[in-house]
């Protein structure tokens, strides 16, 4: 069967951590998609390392794969960390500060599989999108950023910030193998990136 790998960054996630873990083993067993979390983390002082290990020896090393680097060295260098130790075919990105929900894991895979997408990625913008857990200031600074983005770079895609995503692994290789950036522009630059190089993208509303 077709392998998920999901990579996780995490920088002072000691609470939010186990939450995903167990939601992401749920959604997954549930719906007999087979997968592996690859948690990377960036030595975080409030011991996000330990519980990892932990979870570890809860779930099985075959499912919860640690790969912690010595420093806080930015989002994008996390998710190309993580993909160098990826199995799968597929590859999902996601926050683990419980922004998004792993419910949306099976349908992006769904979605995928009917159209053959390249990517799928969460949009927050279209129909009755939209995020938990951000304030005002952080909605308006992605908003405003979606819309400069949007107007300028007229890509295949309505949330250019959004960092909940599946991938063709191939495909991901490719696109960071080309990408520049490697702080929060890295998913603008990914998506407007795949989209001038004509990989389909698909969108699932998280609502």
């Amino acid at each position: 069967m077709t392998l998920y790998s999901i990579i996780l960054p995490t920088y002072n996630e000691k609470e939010n951590l186990p939450i995903i873990t167990w939601i992401i083993d749920e959604v997954m067993n549930k719906s007999g998609f087979p997968y592996e979390l690859i948690i990377v983390d960036d030595n975080s002082p409030d011991g996000t390392g330990e519980v990892a290990k932990k979870l570890q020896s809860i779930f099985g090393g075959n499912k919860i794969i640690l790969k912690p680097r010595s420093g806080k060295l930015g989002l994008g260098s996390a998710y190309l960390h993580g993909l160098k130790f990826a199995k799968g075919d597929f590859v999902i990105i996601m926050d683990a500060d419980l922004s998004h929900h792993p419910k949306f894991i099976p349908e992006f895979i769904k979605l995928q599989k009917q159209h053959d997408y390249d990517i799928v990625t969460g949009t927050r913008y279209a129909s009755n999108g939209g995020v938990s857990g951000w304030d005002l200031k952080r909605k308006l600074i992605s908003r405003t950023a979606n819309y400069i983005a949007q107007v300028l770079l007229r890509p295949k895609a309505s949330d250019l910030t959004g960092s909940f995503r599946l991938y063709k692994k191939t495909v991901l290789q490719d696109l960071v193998s080309r990408c520049t950036s490697r702080g929060y522009v890295f998913q603008m630059e990914m998506i407007v990136l795949a989209s001038s190089l004509g990989y389909k993208i698909g969108e699932e509303i998280l609502s």
